[in-house]
């Protein structure tokens, strides 16, 4: 059976819940090759094999931390050298997909961006995505080389499956543009205690309607209550009211999650190209002829003022 390279996502051998989901995916289109890299690399096996993995290559250089991302791009060239793969399948991050573009660039092949969904074709593998700002779902394949995709988060699920993970070290041999970009410091995001958004199984957001940064603990206690990430429309951010890391929508974030919450969000256009994907969407607007209404699985006129701290309420007395 043919193999499929998978670009590992992890944080000091802690691998990330996309990877898992890329895995399942890959699966479909043949047998998992997971390539590891930077420091933690090796202890990413156990989890990688009990998810399907045949083989997981590693390589803990210190240049994956030092420089940005073409050393990322040399390991994944070597991958393929080794393994002549079908796909190269990469987390959809702004860092997945420039790693995407720049292997697509050094081994002649197509690239397909933020797939929602990957399955096997008779010629190649067939990648689903949503274009026109969510309007058109379409499918295609890469039909020059290895199909080099990025998949958005949430777009499978995580399903557990006993591989073989035998684990190989993976030589790179780094180009001299490896190191053409240093990085001096980092600087780690402070922690809020929920999901990260693009990840996130639940979303819960705010839009124009919260009327303020001061009442955005209203739309926080609903996500806490369920779990969820926090996010808020454009209008939103703009006003100061959330910051811009949280921001939903075209010039945002796009999210996939099976759950999307929208509170006081008109549905403007923007808007609706970084959610339209969600699996289940909930609106929650005074406005009976909001936009939002038109794309919703259901939605609940009224103020969400009335409306969300009952919906908290309901959850917290149903978990408790």
């Amino acid at each position: 059976m043919a193999e499929v390279v998978v670009f590992v996502d992890h944080v000091d051998g802690a691998v990330r819940k996309p990877t898992l989901e890329l895995l399942t995916l890959a699966r479909r289109i043949g047998e998992p090759v997971a390539v590891a890299l930077g420091a933690g690399a090796g202890e990413t096996a156990g989890v990688l094999a009990g998810h399907g993995a045949v083989r997981v290559l590693t390589s803990e250089a210190s240049q994956y931390a030092d420089y940005l991302v073409v050393p990322k791009v040399d390991a994944l060239q070597a991958a393929c050298a080794v393994v002549s793969p079908v796909a190269v399948l990469v987390p959809s991050s702004a860092e997945g997909k420039e790693i995407a573009a720049r292997l697509a660039l050094r081994i002649g092949s197509g690239v397909i961006t933020d797939a929602t969904d990957v399955e096997a074709g008779e010629l190649g593998p067939v990648a689903t995505q949503s274009a026109f700002a969510a309007s058109f779902t379409t499918r295609s394949r890469v039909s020059r080389g290895v199909a080099v995709i990025t998949v958005k988060p949430n777009s499978a699920p995580v399903e557990p499956v006993a591989g073989a993970g035998v684990v190989e070290e993976l030589e790179v041999s780094f180009s001299a543009l490896a190191t053409g970009t240093k990085v001096l410091s980092r600087t780690p995001r402070e922690s809020t205690g929920r999901p990260e958004l693009t990840e996130a199984a639940i979303v819960v957001s705010g839009g124009r309607g919260v009327n303020g940064a001061e009442n955005f603990p209203v739309i926080e206690a609903l996500a806490d209550s369920l779990g969820a990430a926090v996010g808020a429309s454009r209008a939103a951010v703009d006003a100061g009211w959330y910051p811009h890391s949280s921001q939903v929508g075209q010039t945002g974030k796009s999210v996939s999650p099976q759950l999307y919450i929208a509170s006081g969000i008109s549905g403007a256009i923007q808007h609706r190209a970084g959610m339209q994907t969600s699996k289940t969407i909930v609106a929650i607007n005074k406005d009976a002829e909001a936009p939002i209404f038109d794309l919703v699985d259901y939605g609940v006129v009224g103020d969400l003022f009335n409306v969300v701290p009952q919906l908290t309420d309901e959850v917290t007395s149903r978990k408790g």
